[in-house]
């Protein structure tokens, strides 16, 4: 099947999302996405990129896997989406094996299609937990879209429906245990909801202590802890959540984008028995007809596997060094203007400085030199840096080559 691209830009704006469709063309990423394989996906016109964003991790092991491919069709064979009100197979191998890998004592899986929609189960649940209402996120957080979960985000993304709710959703600044504390001390808090490191605000790194010292607030003032991993988890910090990198225990676990493989949309929230007593008080509560649907859970058992394996945690650690190598040696060439290395695992944000939007013409050059990789919608001095956990050795080389020279170009640009 051949398409036209010219066609389908402006399809996208008479039909899909004019705003975003326009904006892409015009910091110069008119990208379609055509064939995809692995790291690597080409625009209707041929052009060639590698995968450093990973739609946010969502393709973590690549585009396509064929591990996951085959676990989807094999499934095919047997299951459906199944329905959402009888016990199924692949749904409680699925929870079973969710709390066999997350901490104790989380035992409880509500299964989902979409993050916003998991980040929506766990305020719910947690504030069936504690009788409260009240939620604390910090400034710049984003955990989705949906309507309690946009209540928790920067304004950037609630104004516009009329979504900001000071009375019960309380922001305070990152790394600042003080605000936390003087946020939570009220004794109304149902929860703090936290990205482990937080990736729309360029993944700025927890400060010593931090998230630790948050956990102990949320146990000392009655409110639960949200560790939202949506971007962190699954292996990209080196081992399976963020969490664990840090030695933290959260009462709720939100995991979605790389459960899915990149092949069938599937989310989680696992949580302490207390947050989840209303499924043995009234189990119909909430429900979702796609919320763990079998082919999905077929897939996901899939990616966990592949994520569990001794040698992808070893890739992991190989790329994580190999790759702050190289930019270390990039930034060191351009220092005037790359000055800083965000980085857990393969969790990375590079911060440019001289202009408050520099990782935009940052995005734009590494972009035409064949690496996709985007700046962050709420610090854009930042530009999120993602490789997938299967990198090899050529592949990071190809990478870092790419890099340099966008870096280079951008530098032009923005001194010129």
């Amino acid at each position: 099947m051949k398409w036209n691209k010219s066609a389908v830009l402006e399809d996208s704006i008479r039909y899909w999302n004019s705003g975003k469709t326009r904006f892409w063309q015009e910091v110069g990423v008119p990208f379609v996405m055509a064939k995809r394989e692995m790291y690597y996906m080409w625009d209707l016109d041929g052009h060639r990129l590698i995968d450093c964003h990973l739609n946010g991790g969502t393709y973590n092991l690549g585009h396509r896997n064929p591990e996951i491919i085959d676990a989807l069709l094999e499934g095919t064979k047997i299951f459906d989406i199944g329905n959402h009100h009888f016990p199924a197979i692949m749904r409680a191998e699925l929870c079973k094996k969710l709390a066999e890998i997350t901490p104790e004592p989380l035992q409880y899986s509500v299964l989902g299609s979409s993050g916003g929609e998991a980040i929506d189960v766990a305020l719910k649940c947690s504030r069936y937990a504690t009788k409260r209402r009240k939620h604390v996120s910090v400034i710049k957080a984003y955990h989705g879209h949906t309507g309690l979960a946009v209540c928790t985000a920067d304004e950037k993304y609630a104004a516009p429906f009329l979504a900001q709710r000071p009375d019960e959703f309380i922001q305070v600044p990152y790394n600042d245990l003080d605000a936390m504390e003087k946020a939570l001390q009220s004794g109304d808090i149902a929860s703090v909801i936290m990205e482990t490191i937080p990736a729309t605000y360029g993944f700025p790194m927890p400060a010593e202590g931090y998230l630790q010292g948050v956990r102990h607030l949320c146990s000392k003032y009655g409110a639960l802890y949200i560790a939202d991993e949506v971007q962190t988890g699954l292996m990209r910090t080196g081992k399976m959540w963020g969490v664990d990198t840090f030695g933290v225990v959260p009462d709720i676990l939100v995991t979605a984008k790389g459960l899915s493989g990149g092949i069938y949309p599937i989310t989680a929230t696992v949580m302490i028995p207390q947050a989840a007593g209303w499924m043995d008080e009234y189990g119909f509560a909430h429900i979702a007809t796609y919320g763990g649907a079998e082919l999905g859970c077929c897939v996901a058992l899939k990616t966990i596997e592949i994520c569990s394996r001794p040698q992808t945690q070893q890739n992991v650690a190989f790329i994580s060094n190999y790759l702050r190598q190289g930019l270390e040696r990039i930034r060191s060439d351009y220092s005037d203007f790359f000055t800083g290395i965000r980085q857990c695992g393969v969790v990375m944000g590079l911060e440019f400085a001289v202009h408050p939007e520099a990782a935009i013409p940052v995005m734009k050059h590494v972009y035409k030199h064949g690496v996709w990789a985007i700046f962050s919608a709420l610090d854009p001095r930042v530009l999120q840096f993602k490789p997938g956990l299967l990198c090899d050795r050529a592949l990071c080389d190809e990478i870092l080559n790419s890099l340099e020279l966008g870096i280079r170009d951008a530098r032009k640009e923005v001194f010129s």
